[in-house]
């Protein structure tokens, strides 16, 4: 009789949804960064619901059996390391689930900016009535910088209201589907006076990381608006807030900051231009239960003997 495949599944406090579906044909483990070294010896199988942990680069020496990890995220920045990238392990992450709520987000981003949204909460804070004229969107320029899925379903979104999409990824194209013109990342600096929107999509590899520097920042236009739902790594930080200060561009929404949270004293907080949330763009309600659904779905390809779906390429990093 085959043994019963083991399931580790490194959490925080949140614990997935549905696993009883797993627990009928396996053994389950659960283990917090902490626990996880004396959890996965003789485990076939990783869940990493801490999607940001780095636990398993830790651990590594007891993963004497481990088949296939699946992180519960699209980005896999923070888990990939030179000993899993070297092995015969298969990674998978949670491609698709983010999509459309973080082009939904972006759009709401943008609108903020054009309907000038802050400025008018500012008012009814102090209860200021001030009739202002505002932008419109229809017919601007944006550059979305990242070609994958998310970037892609971003495009679609921008486009049908209305903005003229261009994209920037690994390798230029004329004639993309989704975004007509794809600009070659590594061209950034030089495309970037174009578009009245910058918008940062793309995965956090050694080629992007830095990638919006003072360079590319003091070639935008002076009214653009930089928004990165990417990671915070893309941009240098430094940089930006002097690109901020100095009004270079006129203003950015972060979502992600290459420090989370970001600190109480950074001076990103105390810029009106700026728009800061929490690394939320994609959690739109019920998105655990969707992660947990898909990394079900994929565990009954694993048992069945089929190809997982969203495999990712290790090399590259997504």
């Amino acid at each position: 009789m085959a043994r019963k495949p083991v399931v580790v599944v490194l959490h925080a406090d949140v614990l997935p949804s549905g696993m009883d579906a797993v627990a009928a044909v396996a053994d389950v483990r659960y283990a917090t960064a902490d626990t996880l070294a004396e959890n996965l010896s003789g485990a076939d199988v990783l869940l990493v619901w801490d999607f940001f942990s780095t636990a398993l680069r830790t651990a590594w020496s007891e993963a004497d059996s481990l088949r296939w990890v699946h992180v519960a995220a699209a980005g896999v920045d923070s888990l990939l390391f030179d000993e899993l990238v070297e092995s015969d392990v298969l990674v998978t992450n949670s491609r698709g689930v983010f999509d459309r709520p973080i082009a939904e987000f972006v759009l709401a981003t943008i609108l903020g900016f054009a309907k000038d949204v802050s400025t008018s909460v500012r008012l009814q804070d102090t209860k200021q009535w001030r009739h202002r004229e505002t932008e419109s969107i229809a017919g601007t320029s944006v550059l979305v910088v990242g070609t994958g899925a998310i970037g892609r379903e971003t495009a679609r979104l921008l486009t049908a209201v209305g903005m003229q999409v261009a994209g920037s990824g690994r390798v230029g194209a004329d004639a993309d589907a989704d975004f007509g013109v794809v600009h070659a990342s590594s061209d950034l600096k030089s495309v970037v006076e174009e578009f009245d929107y910058v918008v940062l999509l793309a995965p956090l590899t050694a080629a992007t990381r830095g990638m919006v520097d003072a360079g590319v920042l003091a070639a935008m236009k002076s009214t653009a608006r930089l928004v990165n739902v990417g990671r915070g790594e893309l941009v240098v930080t430094d940089d930006l807030v002097e690109a901020l200060q100095t009004r270079s561009i006129a203003g950015a929404a972060l979502d992600v900051f290459d420090t989370e949270p970001l600190p109480a004293d950074h001076p990103l907080w105390q810029l009106d231009s700026v728009v800061i949330t929490p690394h939320m763009s994609g959690d739109a309600v019920g998105w655990r239960d969707r992660l947990a659904e898909l990394f079900v779905a994929n565990f009954e390809r694993y048992v069945g003997g089929k190809e997982l779906a969203n495999i990712v390429d290790k090399t590259r990093g997504y």
